[in-house]
């Protein structure tokens, strides 16, 4: 079995939180133009040197972190840490920022907080044909949470395995929202297998999932607080 651990934090903005901030983070923690963004940005760095310095010993102020893509080759991949057999993911929507671990195997996680984006014709660039005839038989108030589960769960496939949005989502069938989250099956370049998908429980108003690309069942574990009680990282 292999174990993936999930930590959840609000986001804040602190002194002590931005110094950790390597130069091109501080670059693009500058960048960012509304404080919310500059919040959820340094609190999922922090989060995730604070966690991988507690799994490997190393100093947290000391992390840094490659960000190669794993197909071209460019510096837009998500964050890893060189050296170590460790993979990692981080999401944030709203008030809530997200990371995921996992030992011998890649992984990626995806939270999204729900609106009233035009899910009608989002699902057309989103969802498998099968995926879309289970959407449409849904009942109206039902749609929006079926679509974001739908959304959360092939973001964090595409980030586990590192294309991102440069994968068709239409590609890969899922599970029905309602169901124990499975890939069904995924067409096309991008696709590998196997892959172990499991929805998050996130509270109202929020779907999330991580995926891991292993062979081995999969255990996901989080701290005893639930993402309705989420705390402030270092508190």
């Amino acid at each position: 079995m292999l174990e993936c651990a999930v930590h959840w934090a609000a986001p804040a903005d602190e002194p002590g939180m931005r110094a950790l901030l390597d130069d091109g983070e501080r670059d693009r923690y500058d960048r960012f133009l509304r404080k919310e963004d500059k919040a959820r940005f340094v609190t999922g760095r922090f989060l995730a040197r604070t966690t991988l310095a507690g799994i490997t010993g190393l100093d947290p102020g000391g992390i840094r972190f490659t960000t190669d893509c794993p197909h071209c080759g460019g510096a837009h991949g998500k964050p890893r840490l060189p050296g170590h057999d460790l993979d990692f993911s981080l999401s944030h929507s709203g008030d809530r920022v997200v990371l995921a671990v996992a030992e011998g195997a890649m992984v990626g996680v995806d939270v999204e907080r729900e609106n009233d984006r035009d899910i009608d014709r989002l699902a057309a660039m989103v969802l498998a044909a099968p995926e879309r005839d289970v959407f449409a038989a849904l009942p109206s108030e039902q749609r929006k949470r079926a679509f974001h589960r739908y959304w959360s769960r092939k973001e964090a496939i595409l980030k586990a395995t590192g294309h991102g949005l440069a994968a068709p989502m239409t590609a890969i069938h899922l599970s029905a929202p309602g169901d124990p989250a499975e890939v069904l099956a995924w067409d096309g370049d991008a696709a590998v297998s196997p892959v172990r998908l499991a929805d998050l429980a996130t509270g109202p108003g929020y779907a999330a999932a991580v995926a891991v690309l292993t062979p081995r069942p999969l255990k996901v574990t989080a701290p005893p607080s639930s993402a309705d009680a989420r705390t402030t990282p270092g508190t």
